[in-house]
């Protein structure tokens, strides 16, 4: 691994977080520079399903790649929803790739969202947009999210994602590397 400069593709303080905690445990010896960057998605402003949801995290991390050829990490996160009988799941997927040219990719763990809020994205609405109208919150997306909103905060929306990174990170590792050798 060469360089120590991560680019999140996003602004959002949430989804920059994560990236650093999750580095920060799965290769602690490092000193990790973590930089958000805004980068389009290339889909709708609210992925509606899990295909176009991996999409968003895929175009960004490569919209990042291009933008920063020198930094050594590059993370695309896309939250999305995606219809499951009447109600609707909300997730994310994270995309990382490795200047050596490795990529993971990781979905979040996937909760239902309750039925005002599904009208509400039904409608048009953004699922940060709705859940500020429902709970009564401002900019919630860059907070605790949906998920903590939901969860009284026993798990946020940093925690959700940083999840999801680390799962994307298995590839870098030693065991992983291990496993392809055998």
């Amino acid at each position: 691994m060469k360089g120590n400069e991560i680019i999140v593709a996003s602004a959002n303080p949430v989804k920059i977080e994560a990236v650093r905690l999750a580095f920060e445990r799965v290769f602690p010896e490092r000193g990790w520079r973590v930089r958000g960057e805004p980068m389009p998605s290339g889909v709708g402003d609210q992925p509606r399903t899990d295909a176009e949801t991996l999409q968003g995290a895929e175009n960004r991390a490569a919209a990042a790649m291009r933008a920063f050829p020198n930094a050594a990490f590059w993370v695309g996160i896309e939250g999305g929803v995606h219809p499951l009988g009447e109600g609707m799941l909300s997730f994310a997927w994270v995309v990382v790739r490795g200047q050596d040219g490795t990529v993971g990719k990781a979905r979040s763990g996937a909760f239902l969202l309750p039925p005002r809020v599904v009208e509400l994205l039904n409608a048009g609405y953004e699922l940060g947009d709705a859940d500020d109208i429902v709970f009564g919150q401002s900019n919630s997306k860059q907070k605790m999210g949906a998920v903590g909103l939901l969860t009284g905060g026993a798990i946020d929306r940093t925690a959700l994602y940083e999840h999801a990174v680390t799962l994307a990170l298995i590839p870098f590792g030693k065991a992983w590397q291990a496993a392809a050798e055998r």
